[in-house]
């Protein structure tokens, strides 16, 4: 036994990961690219329309 070395959480397929707001969609898609490549699974950008 020893310390824990991270925390592990199921993902649902479809679940919203993250969400950015107060950046350009430009900055935001670029940002998101990036984080895109630390994670184990495939990512998808969704647009939420205004309300």
């Amino acid at each position: 036994k020893g310390a824990p070395e991270g925390w592990v959480a199921p993902v649902k397929r479809g679940k919203v990961m993250f969400e950015i707001a107060g950046v350009s969609e430009e900055v935001a898609r670029e940002a998101l690219r990036l984080a895109s490549h630390k994670l184990p699974v495939k990512c998808k950008f969704v647009k939420r329309e205004a309300e």
